[in-house]
């Protein structure tokens, strides 16, 4: 192990809280028993770490008289990716960065029953960033050609061998012949005229220099063409720009740059600017009705096209069909579905609370009837799931008393009467926060390190045929999803990760799966995921929702105000990935989401059930676009937390949408056009 440099080696981290009964006895009452007052000791305080480096913490819960008190303590990074924290308090630094890393234990409980204060304790981790070694300037492709400005690649190495991307601006450029070639304070090149120059750039201390030359440019004239004069607010209209010399000839695979900007003319006089988005493939989509203008120019050549954009008008609302409030818990997950009796019913989880799964009779979605419950032992069922032909039930159980976590198999052929075929918690005691059910075969999450591919034909006779896991520092997962064949897994800072099992894209199977790609971005929230392919376009996308909460998760109480959006990654083509629109609803934080018939229902948490247009090629800011048809807040004054919006997962099922919520149970709406069209 290496040695830590610990920035404060003495010194310790010490949370207190009070459990028990702590009411003040009144005149002419028995005095009340004084509360217990418990510490949570974490030593050291905080680490200074550098990248490979490794630390140990130690925790330890304490009494008032300082006498240690048995509590199991738990560790965990916020930072996972960069920084990694065993269930023994070894701490390992991967990034360089500012970290977190959480020490707690179990909420307490007072002899009445009441819930009191956890104990946790943050520890600061501050990862120094490895000295660079060298500096590369990378070359344009194509190159370079007078009349024109770009950007040149930086990418530099550092001591331990890690190699680092450089943004233009953070460096400091310098040009041995400006009047050729000559850079501005934010790293761009502008190309005066034909010639050679030196380029010089530093960065962190180390510099690099390479050798450039500029050839003539050989444009004369641009022509710029759009396939649609008119379209709507969040259609993508192509332009397509044509160059040719001074002869007229057109310049085939010339390689000269040419830069396409928009200038905007929007209806409105409020003083606003237009969203629009012009990428430099020919991509254009706008935000607001109005003329644009969208100009091609390289050198002294330029063309220009005007494109008129027009309202969406995409107008719905959601009518309200009926509900089942749970009051007493937080709810989790849900699954609908048909029962061999031809009737509808749906199945909910509980968080934080008994280990009950409820399920419901939604054959009349307006008069949503609770008709059983099963209770195991765990705090919470988190997620639940029904076979296609209505049979089986699995939920996975987090939080048990003996720490057997797993899963349980449940006979639902009469929901009203379900009745526990088995349990399973080979290496799965760590809890299962999500699965899915797919033939034969289950996807189970095992303490959000991996998912196990369950062979579940004998409810009696499970068995693990395979596991998937990453390799990378630090992963962690939360979710998985297959369809035709391909897993699609959440893994939070590693993104989202497609595995054949079954699909024969890689000749993948259940027992033996094959890795397909991955894309990730940089927030590292990724917790959702749900495959989308356009009929129209055939673009395929994946969408990929984030959960965030930079402001807490109020359990009792009080609202929680979460944060993130889904990011719209086109995977037609799966070797080259790239992120093309999103949709972000300020001030609030997706979940889960369900597309069907081009309309991407999404649990929105504090900002509602929302439903998506997604009809048509996508860029962009779906949300600011006009694409959103509809929008509800669901409720209660007799919720869990009341009048608290928390929507967790939507499912459509025959012509209604079903969702849960965190506060207040399962709802029915129905998506309603303008003009009556559902």
């Amino acid at each position: 192990m290496h040695r830590p440099r610990l920035a404060a080696l003495f010194a310790s981290l010490v949370c207190t809280a009070t459990f028990g009964n702590a009411a003040v006895a009144q005149e002419g009452e028995a005095p009340v028993a004084p509360a217990t007052e418990l510490k949570l000791v974490v030593e050291p305080a905080s680490l200074a770490l550098e990248i490979g480096e490794t630390a140990q913490l130690s925790a330890r819960v304490e009494d008032a008289a300082e006498a240690p008190v048995e509590e199991e303590v738990f560790f965990f990074s916020r930072g996972r990716r960069s920084v990694t924290v065993d269930a023994e308090g070894k701490v390992e630094a991967f990034q360089p960065g500012n970290f977190e890393v959480i020490v707690r234990v179990r909420r307490q409980e007072s002899e009445d029953g009441e819930r009191g204060q956890r104990l946790s304790v943050t520890v600061p981790v501050v990862v120094a960033k490895p000295a660079l070694e060298r500096l590369v300037i990378v070359p344009r492709a194509g190159g370079l050609f007078a009349q024109t400005n770009l950007e040149l690649g930086l990418e530099a190495t550092d001591v331990r061998g890690g190699v680092q991307a450089v943004a233009a601006g953070d460096a400091r450029f310098q040009s041995t012949r400006p009047a050729v070639a000559s850079f501005d304070a934010f790293g761009q090149l502008f190309l005066h005229a034909p010639g050679t120059f030196v380029a010089s750039a530093e960065f962190e201390g180390v510099s690099a220099e390479q050798e450039f030359e500029v050839r003539a440019n050989p444009v004369a004239a641009l022509e710029l063409v759009a396939d649609a004069a008119t379209a709507r607010t969040g259609d993508v209209v192509r332009v397509t720009a044509t160059a040719r010399d001074a002869a007229g000839a057109v310049l085939a695979n010339h390689g000269v740059p040419v830069t396409l900007s928009v200038a905007a003319r929007p209806d409105d006089d409020l003083g606003a600017p237009a969203g629009a988005t012009i990428a430099q493939d020919g991509r254009f989509v706008a935000e607001t009705p109005g003329l644009y203008t969208i100009v091609a120019s390289t050198g002294t050549a330029s063309a220009s096209v005007n494109v008129r954009i027009e309202p969406r008008d995409v107008g719905a609302h959601f009518e309200l069909i009926g509900r089942g409030l749970v009051s007493d818990s937080h709810t989790s997950d849900l699954w609908v579905w048909e029962g061999v009796d031809g009737r509808d019913y749906a199945v909910t989880g509980t968080w934080g609370a008994d280990g009950d799964a409820v399920f419901w009779d939604v054959t009349q979605p307006e008069a949503i009837e609770e008709i059983a419950r099963v209770r195991v032992d765990a705090r919470t069922v988190n997620d639940v799931k029904v076979s296609p032909d209505g049979r089986l039930c699995i939920i996975g159980r987090e939080g048990a008393s003996d720490r057997k976590n797993g899963i349980v198999l449940i006979d639902v052929t009469n929901p009203r009467k379900p009745v526990i075929l088995s349990e399973y918690d080979e290496e799965l005691t760590g809890g299962v926060h999500n699965l899915f059910i797919d033939g034969d075969y289950a996807y189970v999450l095992s303490a959000g390190r991996r998912y196990d591919v369950i062979d579940i034909r004998d409810p009696q006779a499970l068995r693990t045929v395979a596991k998937v896991e990453l390799d990378t520092p630090g992963h962690s997962i939360h979710d998985v999803w297959i369809e035709d064949g391909l897993a699609y897994s959440s893994n939070w800072a590693d993104g989202v990760h497609i595995v054949d099992v079954g699909n024969g894209l890689r000749g993948g199977s259940p027992e033996n799966p094959v890795p397909v790609t991955d894309y990730a971005y940089p927030s590292g929230w990724n917790h959702a995921t749900f495959p989308y392919k356009d009929p129209l376009t055939g673009k395929f996308y994946v969408v990929a929702g984030d959960e965030a909460f930079p402001y807490g998760l109020n359990i009792e109480g009080s609202p929680t105000y979460a944060r993130g959006w889904l990011h719209f990654i086109d995977f037609s083509d799966l070797e080259n990935p790239s992120e093309v629109a999103r949709y972000q609803v300020p001030e609030a934080g997706t979940h889960n989401l369900w597309i069907e018939d081009d309309v991407a229902y999404v649990a929105y948490y504090n900002g509602g059930i929302r439903a998506v247009d997604l009809s048509g090629e996508l860029m962009g800011d779906l949300y600011k676009q006009g694409r959103e048809l509809a929008w509800m807040l669901p409720t209660d004054p007799e919720g869990f937390i009341p009048n608290a919006s928390m929507v967790w997962g939507p499912q459509p099922h025959k012509g209604n949408i079903f969702f849960s919520d965190w506060n207040s149970g399962l709802w029915c709406v129905r998506l309603e056009r303008d003009g009556g069209e559902r």
